[in-house]
């Protein structure tokens, strides 16, 4: 069955739509995902796909995974920008507690880097804890590292929202979510909530399992695994309540308290909204970010073999490096981040380009969904008049 396109796209960017359109075809009437892109601060792309009842299609908000640490990340950008944190200080300077098992010496700068070594707890977070940034960093401020910290490199995927917002309360007095709201996201109406608000539940639309197919199953069957892996702890898969990652934005209990490392909520609106204000003018405001202050969050700091992942990664400080992970036609200072169940966000200085997507089923593998590459391929080529 074809499924219906709704939105719409600035002239030039009709390659968008027919990308966005040929995947939605693919996947038939079960798909539903949006599409959302902006040049300049100018929005260019604005797409949807799928059933989405009276939570109203374009304006249906996600759960968006790990996506949310390019929110959380853009706030300790800007703190860094005013001069409120260091990001050469020790991590102690701000939270002394922190210094425990050998963790003393490591920077916030480093800690951003996801260079820290605790991932996780040896005996795993709870569901209330893992909800809680404030009861994570509690745990994590006396766990032993996994690896000698600054020395190597691991994706601190549940956790690394929790150790800076915790550098961000004990700096400012208020938790990371609270100066995000007031700096980032009501001031642009954006929709990509740490922190669901009561009133906005009934357009959120619950994340549904992956469905693999049976060579998909196999190979992710082939993976090799264990119950006290280092993805195991980052994943908070062996505790006595472990989590499950699939349905982890469906607790209403994440939703309302938002966890900086994964709990968020949004549209691609939203996602592509927050990468415009970084970078752009944006709605008659300025950017956010400084140029200096955006190329230094999208340097390169953490790049090769990732412990936890197994694999080749690229971070700068609290971002994805967007060209080196997933998109290598991308301009170099490149930033963002990915979510588990397929959503992919990011900005791109050199061409204008802040793009977000979200969809509604868990893609196989996890992470970034592979149709991401059609869509920012032709909205890049776009961006640039090369359409």
């Amino acid at each position: 069955m074809t499924q219906e396109i709704h939105g719409g796209v600035a002239d030039g960017f009709e390659p968008v739509r027919d990308a966005f359109a040929a995947f939605a075809a693919e996947e038939g009437d079960g798909y539903e995902g949006q599409l959302c892109a902006y040049v300049h601060g100018r929005r260019v792309v604005d797409l949807w796909a799928g059933e989405s009842g009276d939570a109203g299609g374009g304006d249906a908000l996600y759960g968006v995974y790990s996506s949310s640490k390019g929110a959380a990340h853009l706030v300790v950008a800007l703190l860094v920008q005013d001069g409120t944190l260091e990001l050469d200080r020790r991590v102690t300077y701000y939270w002394p507690e922190f210094g425990s098992e050998g963790k003393g010496a490591l920077t916030l700068r480093e800690l951003l880097a996801h260079r820290a070594g605790v991932v996780g707890t040896d005996t795993g977070f709870s569901r209330q804890e893992v909800a809680d940034d404030r009861m994570m960093a509690e745990r994590l401020a006396d766990q032993r590292p996994f690896w000698r910290p600054g020395g190597a490199f691991g994706y601190h995927a549940l956790v690394i929202g929790a150790l800076t917002g915790e550098v961000v309360r004990r700096a400012t007095g208020r938790t990371l979510q609270e100066v995000y709201e007031e700096r980032v996201r009501a001031p642009y109406g954006l929709d990509l909530f740490l922190g669901l608000p009561a009133r906005h539940e009934p357009r959120f639309r619950t994340t549904q399992a992956m469905v693999p197919t049976p060579p998909q199953q196999a190979l992710l069957d082939a993976v090799p695994d264990g119950p006290h892996s280092l993805a195991a702890v980052a994943f908070n898969r062996h505790g006595a309540e472990p989590t499950d990652i699939e349905t982890f934005p469906n607790d209403p209990l994440v939703r309302a308290k938002g966890p900086a490392s994964a709990g968020g909520v949004a549209s691609a609106r939203g996602l592509a909204g927050l990468y415009a204000a970084a970078i752009g003018e944006l709605d008659g405001k300025a950017p956010l970010l400084k140029e200096d202050t955006a190329a230094e969050f999208a340097q390169l700091h953490s790049v090769g073999y990732d412990l936890v992942a197994r694999a080749h990664k690229a971070f700068g400080l609290g971002f994805q490096a967007t060209a080196d992970c997933w998109y290598p036609f991308l301009g170099t200072g490149a930033f963002g981040h990915s979510g588990a169940a397929g959503s992919q966000a990011f900005a791109d200085p050199r061409s204008g380009l802040a793009y977000g997507y979200t969809r509604r089923r868990f893609a196989f593998p996890g992470g970034a969904a592979p149709e991401n590459e059609r869509f920012v391929a032709a909205a890049h080529r776009a961006a640039l008049g090369r359409g």
